[in-house]
């Protein structure tokens, strides 16, 4: 939050108010769920209403159930916010960078129990390496019914314009790294006035999806533990090093102030979720979907994720837990696997997903998707994550620049962050 209060606080204090009686069950026969989320798109909404009216259909005491958009940028002060002003929802979407400090204070409702009593919930399907950052001791406390990797969508057009190789060339004779990508991205930016590579997200900003690139180089921002700067381990260097030099040198990537959309035709290459496949509905050019490029310690794959929680303590929390339970069975992840990647085994075949991402070729599913989620690792969180972030950006900000030293940039990075690492 932006009010003097980290947002680890202000859950915390939450926690310990309802503790003390600001909550309890309803004693009413009727029950009105609501449930925080960033996407506004209609598509999604219309899917998440007809799930929760089927519900209310067998749940008589349900009267309404509410999902409630809340602006993706300033989702999580928001979110907060109503913590903190005794509003809180029954449920929320929450994002990888949010879970370490709603764990930490803890401010979920336990899912394992209502899970594995459901009856045909299945919940061994659900794969662990896609619930371990949303568990503790085992417990299971946010669904992660979005599970997207990232990966680089190519405008194929371009490619051919610039007489370049596409990527699946380059990945068919074994040449898809780090290297070639950014080199093949100076040339078409150079031969079409087109912006190479774009890390969509980024914009000088949002440093965290860098990650995408540096962990290619087996770079960290902090260790396991979160009590440790990675910044200025060799690895970080080194793939900082190449990003400022593809920026800066070799113009493979928009310049800070410049922007370029790849799904509008600016751009031959964007680094994003797949999950932004549905933007190309009705594309101009040629494209293709291939999975990151290799980096120095070899192949590996990253994804983003978000979940669903159920705050804890609130005066519905197991009523909550029950729905969160229907919306997230097999057959209505099956449902919302049509904008979301499911994190059921079951369900993560090239058969299945197609048959709810039509955009999508079975074998670039197999590659970015499946392969992905199976193997990635989640973009960095850490406890205080707000505040830690807006350390990492501010310092990192005299990187932007030509000319910068990156060493000494990234050594600044862990000297303003030291002390929030310290407490964790």
């Amino acid at each position: 939050m932006r009010r003097g209060f980290s947002v680890a606080t202000v859950l915390t204090c939450f926690v310990a108010l309802v503790a003390c009686g600001s909550g309890g069950s309803s004693t009413t026969d009727k029950i009105s769920l609501r449930m925080t989320i960033w996407s506004a798109n209609a598509d999604h909404l219309a899917l998440f209403n007809s799930l929760a009216a089927e519900y209310r259909k067998t749940h008589p005491t349900i009267s309404k159930i509410t999902f409630d958009p809340l602006p993706s940028d300033t989702y999580a002060t928001a979110l907060t916010t109503q913590i903190a002003g005794g509003k809180a929802p029954d449920l929320a979407w929450l994002s990888e960078s949010q879970i370490p400090d709603f764990i930490a204070a803890k401010a979920l409702f336990p899912l394992t129990p209502t899970f594995t009593k459901t009856s045909g919930y299945d919940f061994n399907d659900i794969l662990p390496a896609a619930t371990r950052l949303w568990q503790s001791a085992g417990t299971l406390y946010a669904y992660p019914f979005s599970t997207s990797p990232f990966g680089i969508f190519v405008n194929t057009d371009l490619f051919r314009a610039a007489g370049q190789p596409t990527p699946a060339e380059l990945i068919a004779s074994g040449r898809w790294n780090w290297q070639t990508a950014m080199a093949e991205a100076s040339t078409i930016a150079a031969k079409t006035g087109k912006a190479g590579m774009v890390v969509r997200d980024f914009d000088y900003k949002n440093w965290d999806y860098l990650s995408t690139i540096w962990i290619g180089w087996g770079a960290q921002s902090w260790d396991a533990d979160g009590k440790s700067c990675g910044f200025t381990q060799p690895e970080m260097v080194d793939a900082m090093t190449f990003i400022h030099d593809s920026i800066f040198t070799a113009k493979a990537m928009p310049s800070p102030g410049a922007s370029a959309d790849f799904f509008a035709g600016d751009a031959a290459m964007t680094i994003t979720q797949i999950s932004r496949a549905s933007l190309l509905s009705g594309a101009k050019f040629g494209w293709d979907l291939v999975n990151l490029p290799t980096g120095p310690k070899g192949s590996y794959a990253v994804i983003g994720q978000g979940a669903m929680g159920v705050l804890q303590r609130g005066p519905h929390a197991q009523a909550a837990a029950d729905f969160l339970a229907f919306l997230t069975d097999p057959a209505n992840s099956a449902k919302l696997a049509r904008f979301f990647p499911p994190p059921r085994q079951s369900m993560l075949t090239a058969a299945t997903l197609a048959a709810t991402n039509p955009l999508i070729k079975p074998d670039q599913l197999q590659r970015v998707v499946i392969d992905g989620i199976t193997s990635g690792v989640v973009r960095p969180s850490h406890t205080n994550g707000a505040e830690l972030s807006q350390k990492v950006r501010a310092a990192l900000d005299p990187l932007w620049q030509p000319g910068a030293d990156p060493g000494r940039v990234l050594a600044g990075v862990c000297t303003a962050i030291a002390p929030l690492l310290a407490k964790s």
